[in-house]
């Protein structure tokens, strides 16, 4: 996967609603979930939004997916998520998808695929929680620190890995090819509903965001 440091801070509020405003440029109307021909297998809606290979938080039944492209050393992507995820318990009807995309050097696959791997003995939102918390630099004795510490089958997990890593890096190959089609360029990036949403956005613009996908979806 090619590396890519453009983790772009927050953008205005005032911005973030006009870019939605333009449809064709920003807005995943049924055009640009399928925006060419070599894009029509990799950003169909049932793979964006609910890949049954990935973990889903939040209300599993929610009315609105939000799907976040991370990187567990992001530093944008450790901000935006505690509030994330209260935007997310606050509302009760938001699925929360994770696509887990290691962009920041090796420390980040690693990462990535052990958080996956954890997914097999339940607990791939511990795992999640553990690493994207840290304030410290990971490295692979940190995972395995944070993992254990998150009451995670560390033996396990590592097992789990071995037997399913072709599985696993088909799941990070899957979502670094949807991050590209969508021309994400660095971390956090999300699709709320049908929006596009390059960057981070603060509580209230999540809120406003959720609202506006609400609304396209009854159109």
């Amino acid at each position: 996967m090619k590396a890519t440091t453009d983790q772009r801070p927050a953008i205005g509020r005032r911005r973030v609603l006009g870019l939605i405003g333009l449809g064709a440029t920003i807005g995943l109307s049924r055009r640009a979930f399928a925006a060419t021909a070599d894009d029509d297998e990799v950003l169909t809606e049932a793979k964006v939004l609910r890949d049954p290979d990935i973990p889903v938080m939040g209300n599993p039944d929610g009315n609105i997916t939000i799907v976040e492209w991370f990187d567990y050393q992001c530093p944008y992507c450790r901000k935006i998520d505690p509030e994330l995820r209260q935007v997310v318990q606050d509302d009760g009807k938001v699925r929360l998808v994770s696509k887990d995309w290691p962009i920041l050097g090796p420390v980040s696959v690693v990462a990535a695929r052990m958080a996956l791997a954890c997914k097999y003995q339940d607990k791939y939102e511990r795992a999640h929680d553990a690493m994207l918390s840290s304030n410290s630099r990971l490295t692979e004795a940190r995972i395995d620190e944070l993992l254990k510490g998150a009451d995670i089958d560390l033996d396990r997990a590592k097992r789990d890995l071995a037997a399913n890593a072709k599985a696993i890096d088909a799941i990070l190959a899957r979502n670094n090819e949807q991050a590209t089609a969508f021309g994400f360029r660095g971390t956090p990036s999300f699709i709320v509903g049908k929006f596009r949403v390059p960057g981070v956005l603060t509580m209230a613009q999540f809120e406003q965001v959720i609202a506006d996908a609400r609304k396209a979806k009854m159109n």
